[in-house]
């Protein structure tokens, strides 16, 4: 693995090149504005999103990030390469300014994001599309990309009388508190550990997760077994405020639910989301919303159309063989 960024792209693009620093935040927020102004996406990042770019003690943004910048200064493109220590798979993520697509600027990116990967020891280079951005489908297929996997965003009018929240005898709703949060996270790891693409969330990772001002601690809770006190399951929910400007509606979103191995089969999932959404509704929330993989085998899909949630979005999970 090197430690040494690969080659910025060259001024054929008429953009230069270069790391991303701190100094450039609230002008690469400006970039995402603007993307998504246009795009209108499920979700964009927010200033503190960037901010843990840089705050973050992997993926040093030195070597993994790049962005593009007109003469004026003003970041035109960027892309950002992540990976966990002993994984095999990078992640990329980037986009163009509206005004600069179509002029080679994407493919430049991409080409450098797929050329860190490969610097860092990845045999795959992963990037998520949404289905309605045919201009980022087009250049992930163009550079030889693959779908492999379906992702369908749900959502769930909370007007409609809502499933009841019953669990087992033995069982019993918690609050999240701090208190709480680490057996969540080892919970969720062991959870996850069988899901596609899953892989384990460190403690710094998490803290962002639960630190994020979109994330909603009360909202969120873990279903406790009252004899031993571990948690059987957990559900992670927040709140995003461009939310309602883009769809027409506000909404709770399951951010991260989960139940542990022996404790499935008992109901415990459905009466997470059915406490959420109460709790949604009784703070004047529209909907309950959340993703699944389509190709779960645990049958979650199905679930979830019986509790009353409708597909709305999809996104593609898209590979990229390197060839390690």
């Amino acid at each position: 693995m090197s430690d040494t960024a690969a080659p910025f792209p060259d001024r054929s693009t008429g953009l230069r090149f270069r790391a991303l620093v701190p100094s450039d935040i609230d002008a690469w927020l400006d970039l995402i504005l603007r993307m998504a102004e246009a795009d209108q996406p499920i979700w964009f990042e927010r200033r503190e999103d960037l901010a843990e770019v840089f705050a973050s003690m992997k993926n040093d943004p030195v070597h993994n990030s790049v962005a593009g910048f007109d003469d004026s200064g003003a970041p035109r493109a960027f892309g950002r390469v992540t990976m966990n220590e002993g994984s095999r798979k990078a992640h990329s993520w980037g986009g163009v300014d509206p005004a600069w697509r179509r002029r080679g600027t994407g493919t430049a990116v991409y080409r450098w994001q797929q050329a860190r990967a490969g610097q860092r020891g990845a045999a795959i280079l992963r990037t998520y599309a949404e289905e309605g951005n045919a201009g980022h489908n087009a250049l992930l297929r163009m550079m030889g990309n693959e779908i492999v996997r379906y992702w369908t965003e749900m959502t769930r009018p909370l007007h409609d009388p809502l499933p009841d929240a019953v669990l087992d005898d033995g069982l019993v709703f918690a609050d999240f508190d701090a208190g709480i949060s680490e057996q969540i996270r080892q919970a969720h790891n062991e959870a996850f550990k069988d899901h596609w693409g899953s892989e384990p969330r460190d403690a710094e990772s998490w803290k962002f997760t639960v630190a994020h001002p979109d994330f909603r601690p009360e909202w969120s809770l873990a279903v406790l077994d009252a004899g031993s006190g571990n948690v059987a399951g957990y559900h992670m929910a927040s709140l995003d405020p461009h939310f309602s400007a883009i769809h027409g509606y506000t909404e709770g979103y399951t951010e991260l639910v989960g139940v542990r191995h022996q404790y499935r089969g008992r109901g415990i999932a459905p009466a997470m989301l059915a406490e959420a959404m109460r709790r949604y509704k009784a703070d004047g929330i529209d909907h309950a919303g959340l993703q699944v993989d389509t190709e779960n085998p645990s049958g979650a899909h199905g679930l979830y159309e019986a509790m009353g949630y409708r597909p709305t979005h999809r996104t593609f999970t898209y590979d990229k063989v390197l060839g390690h």
